[in-house]
């Protein structure tokens, strides 16, 4: 028979000195969360559209044998990638995963100053 589980008394006493984030802090994050979407808004419309990226560039990478041998180094530059992005350890944070967040802020505000400023995409 399993041992019952033990409950503590007071669970949530370890939380009664957090606050609440300041009106600033959430705007920013909204912001934030908004330049994400915008950009990756902006590179579907890139990538899907007629002509667009994804459809050049399987254009360039069938189009002969000498293009096809980049498969492999895409792959693994991707792999790279993905290594470099996660820790090993599970409750372990890097700091260089951000950096595609921020990236991705950055190619928001490009769209989001390319709409305003030509009213278009």
């Amino acid at each position: 028979m399993a041992a019952p589980l033990k409950k503590e008394p007071n669970k949530y006493a370890k939380n009664a000195d957090i606050k609440a984030d300041t009106l600033l802090k959430t705007l920013s994050s909204f912001g934030g969360i908004a330049l994400v979407i915008i950009g990756l808004i902006g590179i579907a419309m890139e990538i899907f559209k007629d002509g667009g990226w994804l459809k050049t560039a399987f254009a360039w990478l069938f189009d002969s044998t000498t293009h096809m041998m980049f498969i492999p180094v895409i792959i693994a530059a991707l792999w790279l990638f993905n290594n470099w992005m996660t820790s090993s350890a599970k409750g372990e944070k890097k700091k260089s995963g951000d950096v595609p967040m921020y990236i991705m802020m950055a190619i928001g505000a490009f769209y989001l100053f390319r709409f305003v400023t030509t009213g278009g995409v």
